[in-house]
């Protein structure tokens, strides 16, 4: 699992005549314009299994991409894999990330997915990061917020599964992009089966144990802060008590 800091971060610049063409294929949301802020997106494989997250800003005639410092590198693989002869240019750029919460400094950015989770700016000299990291953990898990390589998992998970419609990262409105048509048809359903939960631990588990009830398995623990913890669960074999390693798992719908 990844260490849990939000500000490991890094930028890939996406530049040229088609970039904006290009990206519209292939991101769950659509590119925001130069007034509109920070938007958060994801780039799914063609199976619709979320591959990377990250949040999208316009910049002039660059788009910023602002993703977890692992995956920089399968993303601008993944990129550069679907650029063929488009006039685009992907660069790895060395602009500063700074993350905090309370008041919104100047020409910093309101994080997109929930007011909890702050602001974030780019390329702002002076700016300390003001999240510490049991901090992040504790309001990741309390506002919902799934995280690349503890809950979002490239070429296994559904992002609607993992809430990326609450979290604003999902337009269904912008057109085709890669893994679309899959996304849609699970928007569509009368209820997913399967998803993430907030659930309290009573007792010793961690992050990574199955959850059962009734000698069934039923999800998994992931992050797990105190006694209250992030699960990936069967919403069908759910009870409101359940076991995971010598601990309760209490999950209330």
């Amino acid at each position: 699992m990844t260490k849990e800091q939000p500000q490991n971060r890094k930028i890939i610049e996406v530049s040229g005549s088609d970039r904006e063409k290009f990206l519209q294929g292939l991101t769950t949301n659509a590119l925001p314009e130069d007034a509109e802020g920070l938007r958060y997106s994801a780039i799914l494989s063609p199976q619709g299994k979320y591959l990377a997250d990250f949040f999208m800003l316009t910049r002039g005639d660059r788009v910023l991409l602002d993703v977890d410092g692992d995956l920089a590198a399968p993303l601008m693989q993944r990129l550069s894999m679907y650029k063929l002869r488009a006039d685009v240019a992907l660069t790895l750029s060395d602009m500063t990330v700074a993350v905090g919460h309370g008041t919104l400094p100047q020409g910093a950015y309101a994080d997109p997915r929930d007011p909890a989770l702050g602001w974030r700016a780019y390329g702002q000299s002076g700016l300390p990061n003001l999240w510490d990291a049991a901090g992040w953990k504790t309001t990741r898990i309390a506002h919902l917020i799934p995280e690349h390589g503890r809950e979002l998992i490239p070429n296994d998970s559904y992002i609607l599964e993992l809430g990326f419609e609450r979290l604003n990262g999902v337009d269904f409105k912008k057109g085709c992009y890669v893994g679309q048509e899959v996304t849609a048809r699970m928007k569509h359903k009368t209820e997913l089966r399967k998803g993430l939960a907030r659930v309290t631990v009573s007792g010793t588990a961690v992050e990574g144990d199955l959850i059962t009830a009734n000698g069934r398995e039923v999800g998994q623990l992931h992050s797990i802060s105190g006694d209250q913890a992030l699960a990936y669960l069967r919403f069908d074999r759910a009870q409101a008590v359940m076991q995971a390693g010598a601990a309760e798992v209490h999950f209330a719908e």
